[in-house]
């Protein structure tokens, strides 16, 4: 099974597009390797500055006062057992010698697991690769794998999880001979049992020899442990596969299973135990006749990947340090566009790196799809996602994109990155939706950090800011905060007004202009979501430098807040978001930052006058509405006026003057020089 499909052995490859690398594609791989090292080195000192009780805490099943090595009577009366009555017998005399050394020794002997992990599954990728995949694919696995929750859990847990992995793949891409291979894939079974599933796989890719080694040592070491610890054994294969599970609630969270996701779904009994049985076959039947088409394809790694998947779905718990088969499945291709080419790994990448939460937004109606983020990965890819064949002339060579003709610069030296060539066609929408998702989240958690993490901290700092701002602009005599706020309260539906324009068109109108821009002006569509992109990161940056108290949290100079009301600042309300809210990134202004890019985008890109004077508005009414309501000062406005013209400044610096436009006909107009080119030159 360790036999490359692609007509041509993978070491002979690598070592051929090692030896003849250009110079960049080596100092690439190096700073690649460099940067596998500091992820490493960093996972290593998170774990071990934690307190020693805070840290490893698996480890405590085996070595704690209550822990496996310590208890005489069964290995389930110890704390959160969970593994096999086999995965006991083994590795209970292992344990034992890492008790003297439980934090380095067991944290750099699964440091180096990981290393072998990543090395082993840049060896195994399908055939042919090219010279700058078989350079960068191994430190580029390492790196991700170390990036990914289920290692960054095993780490800090002191978990197993990562060796019937690693099992899997010695035995099928680097043990010689049949037995071998079967005979580690059957310890990996007997360690996580529904890894059998790699029986069938084997057999009916006609290596039946190994099917029935892996079948025969998964008896002989489950009959072992039978004969050894027979009340365990009874309780694990009889109590725990029935489904009652064993640690923590089978409806846990953690429990990224099909069996977990009926619980939390509200089913219970037989009716859920006959449920998960039909459907965890109907996966695996469709999984395995997949994996074994990838295989004969000549992609063995895929075809592990989706075997490992179905085995997730299909166990009775799934505990996240146990679910890297997801990250395999990068290796698989789908779709037949360049522009599609990326949207199955980047889900992936995304899915096993990032918490939930950061790609769902925390919604009642979006609970089943975000509290099993996971297991739909896993579900996908051992039986939906249409991965490519290599026969499949899109495997290697995709659908090009659409690149719109390059516009002369008035500057000598512009663009800086003439390689970052302007696309017109439309951007994959899901890509889109998770990247601007993500970008979200991770945008609100900075924003929210820059003052320690909460709106009390950094308080006294912000309201001094709050002081230099307010004189500086009575030095300029632009001080009008005060008198327009009082000049709002006092008429009803003014007030009304503007609080509503405040909290309502802030997200609303940058939203509607991207989905039309996507939709209709797809090149314009990069353009302005660049530009949008560069003046929020720096606007991040304004408000970890200089957060800053808005007039409403001034209490001194009394300002009226008319959206939130008066404040207790001891136990402030805010609204739904108060406690994932900073109060104080008020400089810049990305109230009015956001609204004037509406405004700039639609003035540009606008045909009808009264569309560009509707854009021009909306601007203007957002500088009212923040003053009035009491939330910015005049001087964050201008600071959000400052970052939109670096954030478009910064796109036309590097990327050139704005490209060719698209029209919904498939002509393109250059903006610059009038004439029309074709779409697709």
């Amino acid at each position: 099974m360790s036999a490359d499909h692609g007509g041509r052995p993978a070491e002979e490859l690598g070592a051929t597009a090692v030896g003849g690398a250009h110079p960049r594609l080596r100092a690439a791989r190096l700073a690649l390797w460099l940067i596998a090292a500091v992820l490493a080195a960093r996972q290593v000192a998170v774990v071990l500055a934690t307190p020693r009780g805070e840290r490893l805490t698996d480890l405590e099943t085996w070595l704690g006062a209550d822990g496996v090595l310590h208890v005489t009577g069964s290995l389930y009366d110890s704390t959160r057992f969970t593994g096999t009555p086999f995965g006991g017998l083994v590795l209970k005399p292992l344990t034992r010698a890492a008790e003297q050394a439980l934090g380095w020794g067991w944290t750099f002997g699964t440091l180096l697991l990981v290393v072998a992990l990543g090395l082993i599954a840049a060896r195994a990728l399908p055939q042919p690769v090219g010279r700058r995949t078989a350079l960068l694919a191994a430190p580029v696995a390492v790196s991700l794998l170390m990036l990914s929750l289920p290692v960054r859990n095993t780490l800090w847990l002191g978990q197993t999880s990562i060796m019937p992995v690693l099992l899997v793949l010695l035995g099928c891409f680097v043990a010689h001979g049949q037995r071998l291979s079967g005979l580690l894939i059957g310890v990996a079974a007997a360690l996580q049992p529904t890894l059998l599933l790699f029986a069938p796989l084997l057999w009916f890719t006609g290596r039946r020899r190994a099917a029935l080694a892996a079948g025969a040592t998964f008896a002989a070491g489950t009959g072992i442990a039978w004969a050894v610890m027979p009340h365990d054994s009874h309780r694990y294969w009889v109590h725990h596969m029935a489904g009652a599970g064993l640690g923590g609630p089978a409806d846990d969270l953690g429990n990224q299973s099909l069996h977990g996701a009926l619980l939390r779904l509200g089913l219970n009994g037989p009716p859920e135990v006959a449920l998960f049985l039909v459907l965890g076959a109907a996966v695996a039947v469709l999984a395995l006749r997949r994996a074994v088409r990838h295989f004969r394809d000549g992609q063995l790694l895929l075809a592990v990947a989706v075997t490992g998947c179905a085995a997730i779905v299909v166990s009775p718990t799934a505990w996240q340090h146990q679910l890297l088969w997801v990250l395999l499945t990068v290796v698989g291709r789908a779709g037949r566009r360049a522009s599609d080419r990326y949207v199955w790994p980047a889900t992936v990448v995304m899915v096993m790196t990032l918490p939930a939460k950061m790609l769902l937004p925390n919604m009642t109606t979006l609970a089943p799809l975000r509290d099993n983020v996971v297991l739909l990965a896993a579900l996908a890819a051992a039986t939906a996602v249409p991965f490519l064949s290599r026969t499949s002339p899109y495997y290697r060579s995709p659908l090009p994109a659409q690149y719109a003709p390059a516009v002369p610069s008035r500057f000598r030296h512009v663009p800086v990155l003439p390689f970052l060539r302007r696309v017109l066609t439309r951007p994959n929408l899901l890509l889109e939706l998770l990247l601007i998702r993500v970008t979200y989240a991770a945008y609100s958690q900075v924003r929210l950090a820059a003052t320690g993490g909460s709106n009390s901290a950094g308080r006294a700092e912000a309201e001094e800011h709050g002081a230099q701002i307010h004189a500086l602009e009575r030095a300029l005599r632009i001080d009008i905060e005060h008198w327009a706020n009082h000049t709002a309260a006092g008429i009803d539906w003014l007030r009304e007004f503007f609080d509503y324009y405040y909290t309502s068109f802030h997200f609303a109108v940058p939203l509607a202009v991207l989905a039309v821009l996507y939709w209709r002006r797809p090149a314009d569509y990069r353009w302005a979501r660049s530009a949008l992109g560069i003046t929020t990161l720096l606007a991040l940056a304004g408000f970890w430098l200089y957060p800053l108290a808005p007039p409403r949290l001034m209490p001194a100079l009394g300002f009226i807040d008319t959206v939130h009301g008066v404040q207790d600042f001891s136990q402030p309300d805010y609204g739904t978001l108060t406690a994932l809210t900073n109060q104080y990134a008020a400089m810049p202004s990305l109230h009015f930052g956001w609204s004037l890019w509406c405004g700039v985008v639609i003035a540009v890109v606008a045909r009808g006058r009264w569309v560009k004077a509707l854009g021009a508005v909306h601007p203007l009414l957002t500088a009212v509405a923040i003053v009035v309501t009491g939330n910015h000062w005049v001087l964050d406005a201008v600071g959000g006026a400052v970052v939109v013209g670096v954030g478009f400044g910064l796109g036309y610096l590097l990327t050139g003057p704005r490209p060719a436009v698209a029209d919904r006909g498939g002509a393109a107009v250059s903006e610059e020089t009038g004439r029309s080119v074709s779409a697709g030159r």
